[in-house]
């Protein structure tokens, strides 16, 4: 069982692993670079546990203890238990939901592992929007998507925040980081996926004509917010698909079109 420790000082530095959560230069440096990441709220805590990643910590207010109380049972590692106000201090945001977990990462597997048995991929283009990354792992999840590959430069998918918006579905869905862009896309086609790029150019085909439902193997590519595709991965892909809109709106939110192509794309589609 693990010990519970009541803490009282923020600058405890027992509790570093915590300290200054709303920083996201310095996270995105110092989780990858520790191996940790930050998992809150009880649910996503439960399902990062389920999914294999091992506890380092947890920091819980006091209410939080008997809500967690199987968890805790489970630890060897240390519980902190702390005031609302001295979590805020801490952490540098309220914590409402009143428990964190410091959990320890795992290695990425490549992307060849992941597009040895996928069928549905989801490749993201220079999304650096935490909340994007974490809408797009839960429709990714939730609509029978295989894997994510990611760009170089894409946000970390375990970054606190896109971690909360996906309820967990991070980890749920595999994922892949590619060493170069868009180089890295060339094995994605050499293992018989058709690179499907996702703009709303009207040069590009709907959904519909496209049919990828009907095709055996689907990478569907997603730029960032605003900005979208980049030529040069438009130039890489197989196909141009968009999504038709109507009302003179000319595109959705990359995470919102992200879960209607993903329904277009998915192997359990009823037009099948």
């Amino acid at each position: 069982m693990a010990e519970l420790i009541t803490v009282e000082d923020p600058d405890d530095p027992r509790l570093h692993d915590y300290t200054d959560l709303t920083d996201v230069e310095l996270r995105r440096r110092r989780e990858p670079a520790e191996g940790l990441f930050i998992a809150e709220g009880e649910k996503v805590i439960r399902r990062a546990r389920e999914a294999g990643y091992e506890t380092r910590s947890m920091l819980l207010s006091a209410k939080w203890v008997d809500a967690m109380r199987d968890v805790i049972d489970e630890l060897t590692a240390p519980v902190h238990v702390v005031s609302p106000e001295l979590a805020e201090r801490v952490t540098g945001y309220h914590v409402h939901r009143g428990a964190l977990a410091s959990m320890q990462r795992k290695p990425l597997p490549t992307a060849p592992d992941l597009l040895r048995t996928a069928r549905r991929v989801a490749v993201m283009e220079s999304v650096n929007d935490h909340t994007n990354i974490g809408a797009i792992f839960r429709s990714a999840a939730a609509l029978g998507m295989d894997a994510v590959l990611l760009s170089p430069d894409c946000a970390d998918p375990l970054y606190r925040r896109s971690v909360k918006v996906s309820m967990g579905a991070v980890f749920s869905v595999p994922y892949a980081r590619l060493d170069t862009w868009p180089g890295g896309l060339e094995p994605v086609r050499a293992a018989g996926f058709t690179l499907l790029a996702l703009t709303p150019d009207e040069r590009a085909k709907t959904l519909d004509e496209a049919a990828p439902h009907r095709m055996d193997r689907v990478a569907l590519m997603l730029g960032a917010e605003g900005s979208g595709l980049t030529p040069r991965a438009l130039k890489a892909a197989d196909e141009w698909v968009r999504i038709p809109m109507s009302h003179n709106v000319d595109s959705l939110n990359v995470g919102a079109a992200a879960a209607v192509a993903f329904y277009a794309v998915a192997t359990a589609h009823p037009r099948q």
